[in-house]
């Protein structure tokens, strides 16, 4: 956003300098990017008015002119010889005096080809004004001869370009920034008045919307009999190519400036070119486009239109595309006597993107992808239209305007106690009214809590630290002070029954494995082959292919980890990750997104490291189940057989701990092992972090003084029977004196049938009463080799 200063001190004049003024708006969140002048220093040059021009007598391109500078020491007018082509009697341009100090030349009375010159004609290019002229800079004939030209043409102005952030489109227009410079300095902000112009023609165009979501607000008006060949006021020239747009016509010229003015961008058609196909007025509308059709857009783009593009249109032929940038074909041209001008509100879900779909933007498309100010909409068309009928004619007929559903501005609840705390200063009640008051925001405030309406022309403001930022940039961030935090040194509870996962590390560590951190984002493939995961969560803009989905496993991550390894000759891989997972569930029509952490596990190689003490020998399932036993450790878990998509289907088990299943290990598939080209065969785990992390607590018992009776039994069972099922079975069935039930021995072999197993049990009984007799030992173990005689058909081992 570019403006004049001078442009802006007509609507709020701070006691400020330009440099200042700059300070203060960056420090509230406007950053000044640049302070440029609008021309370079000069002196001595007044508005000149040639009386008379006469052809040199010695040269055919110079003129010899008699310039009225208009001062009273020089009651003769000035004689000055002048080499520009439109020279001629009548005029009035700049005139550089002698001794005046131009951009690299210093003026001097001097004779040119035998004639006296007592000073030079100025073009825009010798004053530093433009880069490139081809002759004197005309000014208007209304110029008052001998004023000082940077007086008359404000070239002491400055111009100021801010840098904004996208959510300030409020400050795309003079008005919104003089707002906040008003809020910012407490000074009078002075608004456009502005009043209807009554119609005084009863002409108008029927207008229909077709998308109002896309155009909840749409105002036209026809203006007829315009007088396009005057000339644009120099004032509004100038404020126009100082915020950087090129003077074209009239009726554009004011549409330009008044969306300059008011950040509401506007736009004119000639009236005769919009039509019904059959030689008639046509009428209005605004649709998405049509597949196939076609528009010649004002920068002479050809453009195909795509269906998610609104447009503006008659009953022929698209005439503009809406919110960007107008057609060719309707655009407003010097034969123009008639035209209808559009002021809207588009919505910035429709217009944002668009530029960079079509690979250009504009000034238009740049402040509705942002948002304007839709109570402005009306306004704005007036203001143009004044401006119009004041400087081309015309005469003006009644404002059509289809009003649908426009956006909510719903009240945002703004806590005093909030604030405090956020910000670290105590404004009070009075400070947030004064502030909030100075910004122009509508409240109402009860018992500590402000209820804030946020502003049409703010889609910015939302939510309740929205308002606290607006209170900090205001009041001041530079008034904040800078208090280093207070922090308390008193003891975090530590609750014995949860446990961090800086624990679960240090165990994992202690047995020998090392922590990864993979990426979230894995290949789809995995998520089907090692997670059984049908719907994954894909990505919208994956990092590449093969990160294309959200992982529900950290297995997949893993198993990489494990080839990167081995392809750099690590024999030996133990390895553990913590991370979220993340799932896709269908709730009411929906889908719903959850995320879970884990704990996930990998075994390849030695159980040891190559050495001297102990043989070689591969890691196993009962290695890997040690493991998570100590993770569990004082809890008790059991492994039953279960399948799992990655694992092997004989070795693979789930994790219990008591009702719940906290995880999966095992064995991979050997399918798996042989499409990640794997020489052995992995042990894997993968358990949920949220059951591994509560902690059951020891409960304090008796200890015995007596001595235990150890008893071993072995049992022949048929090879289909679990041991965990016996074990279960006995544990429920055994007398307070038994202690410890547990397997030490599996025999199959010379002496068992082919079809079974020998399993050796050994039993601790122990009274904390008095010392056990054998007779009583005997007969609690012979109650359960009976137990599992009658449940499981065991026989006792000879």
């Amino acid at each position: 956003m570019k403006f004049s200063e001078k442009w802006l001190r007509t609507f709020v004049d701070p006691p400020l300098s330009a440099t200042e003024l700059a300070n203060a708006l960056t420090m509230a969140g406007l950053e000044v990017e640049a302070i440029e002048a609008v021309a370079p220093a000069f002196d001595k040059v007044v508005v000149g008015e040639v009386l008379s021009a006469q052809k040199h007598p010695d040269a055919d391109h110079l003129s010899v002119c008699r310039v009225n500078t208009g001062l009273a020491t020089n009651a003769e007018p000035l004689q000055i010889v002048c080499g520009a082509p439109d020279t001629r009697a009548g005029i009035k341009v700049p005139c550089a005096l002698p001794g005046a100090q131009l951009p690299g030349i210093t003026i001097r009375q001097t004779t040119i080809r035998g004639v006296e010159s007592a000073g030079m004609l100025c073009s825009a290019q010798e004053l530093g004004l433009q880069g490139d002229s081809q002759g004197l800079l005309l000014l208007p004939p209304d110029a008052p001869a001998g004023v000082d030209f940077r007086d008359y043409y404000e070239l002491d102005d400055k111009l100021f370009t801010l840098k904004l952030t996208p959510n300030r489109g409020d400050c795309l227009g003079l008005t919104g920034v003089a707002r906040e410079v008003a809020a910012i300095t407490g000074e009078n902000l002075y608004p456009l008045a502005i009043e209807p112009v009554a119609s005084q023609i009863g002409d108008a165009l029927p207008i229909s919307v077709e998308a109002p979501d896309a155009c909840p607000l749409y105002c036209g008006r026809v203006i007829r009999n315009v007088t396009l060949d005057v000339p644009t006021p120099p004032w509004m020239v100038r404020r126009l190519e100082r915020s950087g747009i090129r003077a074209i016509n009239v009726v554009v010229d004011v549409t330009n400036y008044v969306m300059l003015e008011t950040g509401q961008p506007l736009h004119a058609f000639d009236l005769a070119k919009i039509s019904d196909g059959l030689g008639g007025k046509g009428s209005i509308h605004v649709r998405y486009a049509k597949h196939g059709e076609q528009i010649q857009l004002l920068n002479g783009e050809d453009l195909v239109l795509q269906p998610d593009m609104l447009v503006i249109t008659d009953e022929v032929q698209p005439l503009a595309l809406a919110g960007i940038m107008g057609g060719i074909e309707s655009g407003v041209e010097p034969h123009t006597k008639d035209v209808f001008l559009e002021s809207a509100f588009f919505s910035p879900t429709v217009i944002a993107g668009k530029s960079f779909t079509l690979g250009f933007s504009s000034d238009s498309a740049h402040r509705f992808e942002r948002g304007v100010d839709f109570a402005a909409t009306r306004d704005a068309m007036e203001r143009a239209s004044r401006l119009i009928l004041d400087i081309c004619g015309g005469r003006a007929g009644p404002v059509s305007e289809i009003r649908g559903e426009l956006p909510r501005r719903d009240p945002i609840c703004l806590r005093l106690e909030r604030t405090r705390r956020i910000l670290g200063i105590d404004l009070g009640e009075t400070g947030i009214a004064e502030i909030l008051q100075r910004l122009q925001f509508n409240f109402r405030s009860a018992d500590g809590v402000f209820h804030v309406t946020p502003p049409t022309y703010r889609f910015d403001l939302a939510i309740e630290e929205d308002l606290i930022e607006e209170l900090a940039r205001v009041h001041g961030y530079n008034r904040i002070p800078a208090n280093l935090p207070a922090a308390g040194l008193g003891m975090l509870p530590d609750p014995e029954t949860a446990r961090a996962p800086s624990q679960l590390r240090q165990i994992l560590a202690g047995r020998d494995y090392q922590e990864v951190i993979n990426y979230g984002f894995v290949d789809v493939s995995w998520e089907s082959e090692l997670a059984g995961n049908r719907t994954p969560v894909m990505l919208k803009n994956p990092l590449s292919s093969q990160m294309s989905a959200m992982r529900s496993s950290l297995l997949g991550g893993l198993i990489s980890n494990l080839r990167f390894n081995l392809n750099h000759k690590q024999p030996r891989v133990r390895l553990f990750e913590i991370g979220y997972c993340f799932t896709k569930a269908r709730e009411k029509d929906r889908d719903v997104y959850l995320q879970e952490e884990k704990l996930a596990g990998l075994c390849y190689g030695d159980i040891v490291a190559e050495q001297w003490d102990a043989p070689a020998r591969e890691v196993d399932f009962y290695d890997v189940k040690a493991d998570i036993e100590a993770l569990f450790w004082p809890a008790s878990i059991r492994a039953e057989p279960a399948p799992h998509p990655a694992l092997h289907p004989g070795k693979s088990a789930r994790i219990r701990l008591g009702e719940k299943v906290a995880g999966h290990m095992g064995e991979l598939h050997p399918r798996w092992q042989k499409n990640f080209d794997l020489p052995k065969s992995v042990v894997l785990f993968e358990l949920d972090l949220g059951i591994l992390m509560a902690r059951t607590l020891p409960r304090a018992a008796e200890i015995s003084k007596y001595p235990p009776i150890r008893r071993d039994i072995a049992v022949v069972v048929a090879e289909n029977i679990e041991v965990q099922m016996m074990l279960d079975c006995m544990q429920a069935e055994k007398s307070s004196i038994v202690s410890e039930i547990s397997l030490f021995d599996v025999y199959r072999g010379k002496g068992v049938e082919h079809s079974k197993k020998s399993l050796a049990f050994r039993i601790l009984l122990q009274d904390t009463q008095k010392t056990l007799t054998d007779a009583e030992a005997d007969r609690e173990v012979a109650r359960l080799l009976n137990i599992l005689e009658k449940r499981f058909d065991a026989t006792l081992r000879n």
